[in-house]
């Protein structure tokens, strides 16, 4: 029996000093391996971001990361590890083998966690803003006038997606989304260069896009710029949202060559740009794709949400190419089939009546030549 204790303390000795190798091991390698040695269009493969961008957002963050230890993860690698699990969707293991990281998991795990929640606390608001001055809302109104496709008054393009997320412990059902799978609806408002105005990534899955929004701070927003006698300022959505005077949405069922079927045209083809900019947001950071799940709690996950939204306006800010995946415009006429309404009480509520004025002026104003037609 002592032979056997002894054995099995030895063993146990052994598997401490693998580990304590291996440690070693990492960081040696973690010091001999610099990743902004890398040639830049493999960095920007890598990371998703330029070496000057990147080593711009680790300054910015670096107060918040230090560490008290001189032997701790360089704040460089920190924040690396976190934007390539955003870029690449890996798991935590894969992302510490990497080999300009060499770090273990739960390193990784502790650095996404730190570097994700200083980007939320310190960076969202700065670098995702939605326009409130009278300054900044003509600025925005002039953008989508003189957009390739113009949509007059419009200050955002609204729309949300899903994004996977791990079936919560806590109210799963409610994450259930209308696919069958556990997600969270993501509102989005972007501009037509793509830039985030807002993100919302607060609702579960079963939550429909109509009930986002109307509980949204921007809505209310909207609606105190309304009542304050501004005119003429809208945001653009489709047939999931419903009409209000500062909401603009397509007109469903009309014959061509009549005045609400190019007003929808019009508004699709003006719309199609925050469909654009999900494609770019997923193909960018692959950690929010159709193909993969966030394996982290529903906060967590906005939290990672928000984070990618602050790196997409700094890649922007930064003048990064960004390279569309192929999207297939021929959709635009069609993409109001996909989302029908949900909710015909929050539709037909409201300031419905005053929206539909403001429709029907519109149409008359920019289709002249052409009839009202009948649904």
């Amino acid at each position: 029996m002592a032979l056997y204790f002894l054995g099995y303390e030895l063993e146990v000795l052994e598997e401490r000093l693998r580990l304590v190798e291996r440690r070693m091991e990492r960081r040696m390698l973690r010091d001999t391996q610099n990743p902004y040695e890398l040639p830049r269009r493999e960095f920007m493969n890598v990371f998703r971001l330029s070496p000057e961008l990147s080593m711009d957002l680790t300054n910015t963050l670096r107060p918040f990361l230090q560490r008290e230890r001189n032997s701790g993860i360089p704040v460089e690698i920190q924040v690396l590890a976190a934007v390539y699990v955003y870029a690449k969707g890996s798991y935590q293991r894969a992302t510490g083998d990497h080999f300009d990281l060499n770090i273990s998991q739960p390193s990784v795990s502790r650095c996404l966690h730190s570097v994700t929640n200083v980007i939320n606390d310190r960076l969202l608001r700065q670098w995702v803003t939605f326009p409130m001055t009278n300054a900044d809302r003509n600025k925005a109104r002039e953008e989508f006038k003189n957009a390739p496709q113009p949509f007059e008054g419009a200050i955002g393009a609204i729309d949300c997606t899903y994004i996977n997320i791990l079936a919560p412990k806590d109210h799963e059902e409610a994450y259930v989304n209308h696919h069958g799978n556990h997600s969270l609806n993501v509102q989005a408002i972007v501009s037509p260069k793509l830039k985030i105005l807002n993100i919302n990534p607060r609702y579960p899955g079963a939550r429909n896009d109509s009930y986002v929004w109307s509980t949204s701070p921007i809505r209310r927003a909207m609606e105190y710029h309304y009542n304050q006698g501004e005119r003429h300022t809208w945001l653009i959505g489709d047939s999931g949202y419903p009409l209000e005077p500062w909401l603009m949405t397509p007109l469903l069922h009309y014959r061509e060559r009549t005045r609400q079927f190019k007003y929808t045209l019009k508004h699709c083809k003006a719309r199609n740009v925050v469909e654009r900019f999900f494609g770019v947001f997923k193909s960018v950071w692959r950690c929010l794709s159709y193909q993969r799940v966030l394996m982290y709690a529903p906060v967590m996950a906005g939290k990672i949400v928000n984070a990618c939204a602050v790196l997409h306006n700094m890649r922007i800010h930064y003048r990064i190419p960004i390279e569309e995946e192929n999207i297939d415009n021929r959709n635009i006429n069609n993409y109001i089939e996909r989302n029908l309404p949900q909710n015909d009480v929050a539709i037909r509520g409201g300031p419905r009546a005053v929206a539909m004025r403001i429709q029907k002026q519109l149409m008359q104003d920019w289709f002249p030549g052409y009839i009202d037609g009948d649904a």
